[in-house]
């Protein structure tokens, strides 16, 4: 069954793509019909999504004006009872990125003496990720309530060396060590995960806490902060930026959508029903993401995502030279499209768990389904085949009215949804942190900013289609091709 459930997603964008190449040689007016109608689709989808992306971009900037602790305070809320535990993966990353991530975890608008601090380090890290830990543990121990570091050696039994496997041994350790013998009920505590190189916005925890104190049911939730790739902005190369900017932007409007979020990178979840299900997987790669699944069949699909529309901000991926940031992004996309384990999981517990509803499984299994494929898919299907009938249908069909058409009636379309690129260009402007050279954007910046955004179609398809599809298919081929876990670089020293 499992066997059956890893080549579903790839057999699926394969057959799609295959199918299109075959349908446009032999019946290229059926194909050109079903290009007009999906480029249709894509416009209006394009002009739905941006509704979202504006509310939620505009309830982002509208939250980080807010001071919430004080918020807290004046709405007599029970806030100072719950504590939190900030557990940070890491893994070989220089002490220069650690210690920034501490300056700003120890600047933030809220009383430190409700945080637990976890550096999770990994054996693999050798004696000098060691020793980067013992001096940031020195210098901003005493900034917290508690600050606890330990060290995962990976267990070939059954773990995989990666985040989840690393989250999983720390925080048991720290149940232990810190969290225990504090004396504070387990209720009271929220976990909230960073990469290492994340820095939680100043008001984050303020934000969080009055989310988890004034959601219904808040122990049934996880909470997403909008992660937003923009702290290296300015010294990655072109490519890396569009990618970074789209994926804040799919955050933003997955945010807009909470029935549809599920948790991603940054996240936060109480730790009573985080113990109880048993922490995260120690045998797999998408642990952010995957961990939503594991409530969600834990608890019979009593579970959701409260977007707190609020950033946390992180580094875009990054190399020493442009080329190897490009591969490095192509490798990190990758991984991420390797979520397509979460469908394969999913799928198995929907098989023996009868306590959820036939129509949550349905819902989620369309959404799985439809998201891999159309990640793998859609970005061929709008820029490559919109002009394969016309190469490869025939003379019959060159000679056609539908020929001569086709073209000028997709580029419209195409042309339209341009709306949606524009829109998010400007955005991207407003996100961007204060140039290190001049303080701030100058006319000439702006107008290179904007202008990097005609290169979408090459950057989907190179940076997330076909990332995507390589993902899927070695899950369809399985054993030697399967992926692990890839760190992402973190404080990379450019040539």
């Amino acid at each position: 069954m499992i066997r059956f459930f890893e080549i579903v997603p790839g057999a699926l964008s394969w057959g799609i793509l295959a199918a299109l190449l075959f349908l446009s040689w032999k019946t290229p007016l059926f194909v050109s019909i079903f290009i007009v109608l999906f480029d249709l689709y894509w416009f209006l989808k394009t002009l739905y999504l941006f509704f979202h992306l504006r509310f939620s971009f505009s309830k982002m900037k509208e939250n980080m004006r807010i001071d919430w602790l004080m918020k807290l305070k004046g709405e007599h809320l029970a806030w100072e009872r719950i504590h939190h535990f900030v557990v940070l993966p890491m893994y070989k990353e220089p002490y220069s990125v650690v210690r920034d991530t501490l300056q700003k975890l120890s600047e933030i608008n809220y009383p430190t003496d409700k945080l637990f601090v976890l550096l999770a380090t990994e054996a693999a890290g050798g004696e000098d990720a060691a020793e980067v830990a013992r001096k940031i543990k020195e210098e901003f121990a005493h900034a917290f309530k508690g600050f606890l570091i330990t060290t995962h050696a990976v267990n070939p039994v059954n773990e995989i060396p990666g985040k989840g496997s690393n989250e999983a041994y720390a925080v048991k350790t720290a149940m232990r060590e810190m969290i225990e013998p504090s004396g504070i009920p387990i209720d009271d505590i929220l976990v909230s995960v960073f990469d290492v190189d994340t820095h939680a916005g100043k008001e984050y925890f303020g934000v969080l806490t009055h989310s988890f104190l004034t959601t219904p049911n808040p122990h049934r939730a996880s909470y997403q902060p909008i992660p937003v790739f923009t702290k290296n902005i300015y010294e990655v190369p072109i490519f890396v930026r569009l990618i970074s900017f789209s994926s804040t932007f799919w955050q933003l409007m997955q945010s807009a959508r909470p029935e549809q979020l599920v948790s991603f990178s940054s996240h936060s979840v109480p730790l009573k029903e985080l113990k109880e299900i048993g922490y995260w997987r120690t045998t797999i790669v998408s642990e952010d993401s995957q961990i939503f699944y594991q409530f969600f069949n834990h608890f019979n699909g009593d579970w959701r995502v409260v977007p707190l529309f609020y950033p946390a901000y992180m580094d875009a991926v990054e190399g020493a030279t442009t080329w190897e940031a490009m591969k490095n992004l192509y490798k990190q996309q990758r991984r991420w499209a390797w979520g397509i384990e979460n469908f394969i999981y999913t799928m198995s517990f929907f098989v023996k768990n009868k306590a959820i509803s036939i129509r949550k499984k349905a819902y989620w299994t369309f959404k799985l389904i439809d998201g891999f494929t159309s990640w793998a898919t859609s970005s061929f299907i709008i820029f490559f085949f919109g002009v394969m009938p016309n190469i490869i249908g025939g003379a019959e069909f060159h000679s056609s009215v539908t020929s001569y058409n086709l073209p000028k009636i997709t580029g419209i379309i195409v042309r339209l949804s341009t709306f949606g690129i524009i829109t998010s260009s400007f955005l991207s402007i407003m996100l961007l942190p204060p140039h290190p050279e001049t303080g701030k954007l100058k006319w000439y910046h702006i107008f290179y900013y904007l202008l990097q955004w005609i290169l979408i179609p090459i950057t989907f398809i190179f940076f997330s289609a076909i990332p995507a599809l390589d993902a899927q298919t070695r899950m369809l081929l399985s054993g030697k091709f399967r992926l692990g876990f890839w760190v992402t670089p973190k404080g990379v020293k450019k040539k």
